[in-house]
C-alpha cells in the first residue's frame, strides 16, 4: 500500500478515510491475488502492452495487405481469363478482313481469288503458330489414340495399325490436344 503524500495536510477525519480507502483497496488486491507493483513494474507492464498494441496493429495491417493481394490476384487472373483470347484475336482478324474482301470481288479472275485465299490461309497458318496451335497430321505414323481418332480399318499393304488416310487434321494447342486427327487405320489383307 501506498501512502498517500497528500494525508499529511487532512485533517485527521479525512485522514482517517484516507487510510480505510487505501486499507480496502489492498485488501480488494489481495483477494484478486495482485501483488503490490512498484512504479518500475506499472511503468513496464505500461510498456508491454503499448508493445503489444502496435504489434497487434501491425499484425492487422499485415492480414489486410494479404487479403488485398489475394484480391489483386483473384482480379488479375479473373482478367487473364477473360482477354486471354484478345492476342490470338489480333491475329485472326486480318484473316477475316482477307475473306471478306474475296468475297467483294467481282472481278471473275479465278487465279486472283486463288492467290487471295492461298495468302489468306497464310495468314491463318501463322496467327495459329503465334497461338501455339500445331498441326497433327499422322500420315503413315502408327496410330495414337491420344493424338488420333480412328474412324474405320481398311485393308493395306502397311503395317497393322498404321495410319493410312487423315479424313481430318488433328490439332495442338501447346502439348495439349484440341482435336484429335480423324483417321483410316490400316488392318491385315484379309
Amino acid at each position: 500500500m501506498q501512502e498517500n503524500p497528500n494525508a499529511t495536510h487532512l485533517d485527521p477525519e479525512q485522514q482517517e478515510t484516507a487510510t480505510a480507502a487505501a486499507s480496502a483497496q489492498q485488501a480488494q488486491e489481495e483477494e484478486l491475488g495482485l501483488p503490490n507493483l512498484s512504479d518500475e513494474a506499472v511503468a513496464r507492464i505500461d510498456a508491454l502492452e503499448h508493445e503489444l498494441s502496435a504489434l497487434k496493429d501491425q499484425y492487422l495491417r499485415a492480414v489486410a495487405e494479404q487479403e488485398n493481394l489475394r484480391r489483386r490476384a483473384q482480379e488479375d487472373v479473373a482478367a487473364a481469363h477473360k482477354y486471354a483470347v484478345s492476342k490470338f484475336l489480333q491475329e485472326v482478324l486480318p484473316v477475316k478482313d482477307s475473306l471478306e474482301m474475296a468475297l467483294m470481288d467481282q472481278s471473275g479472275q479465278f487465279d486472283n481469288l486463288k492467290f487471295g485465299v492461298d495468302l489468306t490461309l497464310k495468314q491463318l497458318a501463322s496467327a495459329l503458330e503465334k497461338a501455339q496451335v500445331r498441326e497433327v497430321n499422322p500420315l503413315g505414323e502408327k496410330l495414337d489414340p491420344h493424338h488420333h481418332q480412328a474412324m474405320s480399318m481398311e485393308e493395306s499393304d502397311a503395317e497393322p495399325g498404321t495410319v493410312v488416310r487423315v479424313m481430318q487434321k488433328g490439332y495442338l494447342v501447346a502439348d495439349r490436344v484440341l482435336r484429335p486427327a480423324m483417321v483410316v487405320v490400316a488392318k491385315a489383307r484379309g
